[in-house]
């Protein structure tokens, strides 16, 4: 499960990018720069103690999930959760973690674009990759959601199997 302190990061680099590439003034640039620094003075200390665990890893330096998006989706795409959904999934691949849900609100285009829209360059990126996009509304079937994510299951069942023989 990617830090969640990583959505807050997306909005201080997509104001570094604007800046760079669109629009926006040095001052919030600076002041966006700022925040990430911020943070990450503080989150070096649990990548610190996560590097050194034997159940967690470490989370990725927003840059770093930038760059990985960049190689599917352009990091202007600031739309919702934008490219940071895509560079999400990227880092969660290439650490290891080959079964993925992407739950998403329904109707939400952007997370559509950037999840859903994103599972076949995924997938071709890695052919182990077993990425399940699932909406979650007040009107979606409840036995199609759990038989989606059954279906996933299997797979990684399946793989897990593949993998051992």
């Amino acid at each position: 499960m990617p830090s969640f302190i990583d959505f807050f990061e997306y909005g201080f680099l997509n104001k570094i990018y604007n800046y760079n590439n669109l629009s926006g003034t040095y001052k919030d640039m600076i002041i966006n720069r700022a925040g990430i620094e911020f943070i990450e003075h503080y989150r070096k200390y649990v990548r610190e103690a996560c590097a050194k665990s034997k159940r967690f890893m470490p989370d990725h330096k927003i840059e770093e999930t930038a760059a990985n998006a960049e190689r599917f989706i352009s990091v202007g795409n600031q739309c919702g959760e934008g490219w940071l959904l895509t560079g999400e999934m990227v880092d969660l691949i290439d650490d290891g973690v080959k079964n993925i849900l992407c739950l998403q609100p329904f109707a939400c285009l952007p997370n559509h674009v950037a999840g859903k829209g994103m599972l076949k360059a995924l997938r071709q990126y890695d052919e182990k990759a077993n990425i399940v996009a699932i909406d979650y509304d007040p009107g979606a079937s409840t036995v199609n959601q759990l038989n989606r994510i059954k279906l996933m299951m299997s797979t990684a069942f399946k793989n897990l199997e593949d993998e051992r023989t």
